[in-house]
């Protein structure tokens, strides 16, 4: 009897088995958070884009807007933008934006993580208006 009990022939499928399962729920949330920073990335490219065009327009108004739509057909985000002004913007003058966006991670029934991801630009206008 001590003999069976001290047998240890089995007790590899076990930890096979436990092995397993970690690995799996490993993975069950790396998939869960990876999008968080393909938005994340997204969100930067978004601002950047976006700043770039005020730069060379030398006004936030019909040109931004036209490439807000723009990159949201294209990223397939809708954040929520900022400027710190609007309007003409003189040479040199600078301008900040920022774009935010909430992202849920909830994992499977175990509730909902809503995390507010941010990107912020600045710029130098590059137009001189005539006044």
């Amino acid at each position: 009897m001590k003999r069976i009990l001290k047998c240890n022939k089995g007790e590899s499928y076990i930890d096979t088995v436990v092995i397993v399962l970690v690995v799996m729920l490993v993975i069950a949330l790396v998939m869960k958070v990876f999008p968080v920073f393909i938005v994340k990335n997204d969100l930067n490219i978004f601002a950047y884009e976006l700043v770039r065009v005020a730069e060379i327009e030398g006004r936030i108004g019909s040109e931004t807007t036209v490439k807000t739509n723009e990159l949201k057909a294209t990223l397939g985000i809708d954040p929520t933008i900022t400027w710190s002004r609007t309007g003409r913007i003189q040479l040199n003058e600078e301008f900040t934006l920022t774009v935010t966006q909430v992202v849920d991670i909830g994992f499977f029934e175990f509730g909902s993580f809503p995390i507010t991801l941010t990107a912020k630009a600045s710029g130098r206008s590059e137009v001189y208006h005539k006044k």
